[in-house]
């Protein structure tokens, strides 16, 4: 079975820090095309990387089978549900929730 389950979101102020973990099983990460995507309030999905501008970075562990998602300098904008999604695979994570207060 195919699945993807993130872990790590959390209520932050403005300018702090998170990291995200996307664990994946019932395929193998490595050469995957699973991406970190987002949905703030009222918004349509986002890829996080393009919508972060250099403030968020993306590591793998393919022997864990796990994508990390650092989010640094987080703003109130950044706000939503984040959330790991392999279009090859026809699936997606159930998302976390990363809340920023200004």
């Amino acid at each position: 079975e195919v699945r993807l389950v993130e872990s790590g979101g959390g209520f932050v102020q403005a300018g702090e820090s998170l990291r995200l973990s996307c664990v994946v099983s019932g395929f193998a990460l490595s050469g995957s095309d699973v991406k970190w995507a987002r949905r703030g309030p009222g918004k349509g999905p986002e890829w996080v990387l393009s919508a972060g501008q250099g403030r968020f970075t993306i590591t793998r562990d393919n022997a864990e089978n796990t994508l990390w998602l650092q989010l640094n300098n987080l703003q109130p904008e950044d706000t939503g549900l984040y959330y790991c999604t392999s279009t090859s695979q026809g699936n997606s994570g159930p998302r976390t929730q990363v809340t920023v207060s200004s």
